[in-house]
């Protein structure tokens, strides 16, 4: 399946043991392949409950099957462990620690292990034992509020925010660096990504802008939330919609002129004041053409302004043709790694690997090159 001579990426000899888990925990693990690392998935018999095969997230490692719960498959996986560099998690807290797979349990035959473990709300705390998908976190957090419309409920961007933004991102980003720094100390480490920690985080921008002052909280006075006129969506004559995001002076000059909407320049661009008026006429303006047909007056702005594409319209735009956005690995249309390195650059290793393929031979090869071979 993979070929580790034909391996690149600057985590290229890594061992990462990846057990099954939900969204975020495959997001990181194909994040690591795709940069090299040689990973081995261990699947659960009966699979992971809510999942199916995606050809994305399961992409670049090979799979094996073991039943945890059974002696032989408890001896396996710890045998996997023992010779690995990292192990990826996604259970609840205190599942790994009753199979006799937890942080103590495998520090105990591995001292140099990065234990790598994805929760929702942490390890330990209030909320550390509930359930919860990324519109939970965000809710938690004040990420959903903060995207909220007066009027109208809340709404998740999809799962990107949480799941992925908060919660792979940040795994993998401790992952590298408790490689990095074994690298003096020779020693492992508990990297414990908490996707309420990665959400609170990502938010920190916003509070810091809020208290500051230089950001004002609340809908209608706050310039990124959509109420600016320079800062939002229009609808157009087609019923596509055109991206203005005109924030800077000289940007949101050029805007109002093509708009001929010049009478605004009078007012400051940031009092909320002449808001009103100024979206009122923009959408007024804005749905006499088609969205095309604005994009041939605005785009030679270079004002920050951009038709929404749908998913497949950006997959083959000129931008993403040019820049081999993605790739068509196994038959299906894929991101191509990011970000981008110079010297040791990152590739997809393989297609999505079936529950139970190739494992066996991965296993064996490492076993037969680990110095310790257990």
């Amino acid at each position: 399946m993979i070929s580790q001579t034909t391996v690149r990426g600057p985590l290229k000899g890594v061992k990462v043991v990846e057990f099954a888990s939900i969204g975020p925990g495959p997001f990181c693990c194909m994040l690591l392949s795709d940069m090299g690392a040689d990973i081995l998935r261990i699947d659960r018999p009966s699979g992971v409950a809510g999942t199916g095969p995606n050809p994305v997230l399961q992409r670049g490692r090979p799979s094996i099957v073991l039943d945890l719960k059974s002696r032989g498959g408890l001896a396996r996986a710890r045998q996997a462990c023992a010779i690995a560099d990292v192990v990826v998690e996604g259970n609840r807290p205190g599942v790994m620690e009753r199979l006799g797979l937890g942080p103590d349990d495998l520090h105990s035959i591995n001292p140099s292990l990065i234990y790598g473990r994805m929760t929702g709300f942490g390890q330990e705390g209030p909320d550390a034992s509930h359930a919860g998908h990324d519109i939970n976190y965000l809710a938690a957090t004040g990420a959903l509020h903060e995207l909220s419309e007066p009027g109208r409920p809340p709404k998740p961007p999809l799962n990107l925010l949480a799941d992925f933004g908060g919660g792979a991102l940040y795994l993998a980003l401790g992952i590298a660096a408790a490689l990095f720094e074994r690298t003096s100390s020779g020693r492992g480490q508990i990297v414990d990504a908490a996707i309420v920690d990665g959400v609170t985080s990502l938010l920190g921008m916003v509070t810091g802008a809020y208290q500051s002052g230089s950001l004002k909280p609340g809908y209608e006075q706050n310039i990124l939330s959509g109420a600016a006129p320079f800062y939002r969506t229009y609808e157009c004559s087609d019923g596509r919609h055109v991206a203005v995001g005109s924030l800077e002076p000289q940007f949101y000059a050029r805007f109002l002129h093509a708009m001929d909407a010049t009478d605004f320049l009078e007012f400051e661009q940031r009092d909320t004041g002449h808001w009103p008026a100024l979206t009122a006429l923009l959408e007024s303006r804005f749905r006499t053409k088609t969205a095309d047909e604005w994009m041939e007056v605005l785009v030679p702005l270079d004002a920050c302004i951009n038709k929404v594409l749908t998913l497949d319209e950006a997959q083959k735009s000129p931008a993403s043709r040019e820049r081999g956005m993605y790739a068509n690995i196994g038959g299906f249309e894929q991101p191509v790694p990011a970000p981008r390195l110079s010297r040791t650059p990152s590739a997809i290793q393989s297609p999505a690997a079936a529950p139970g393929e190739a494992g066996e031979q991965t296993l064996l090869r490492w076993k037969e090159t680990s110095p310790s071979n257990p």
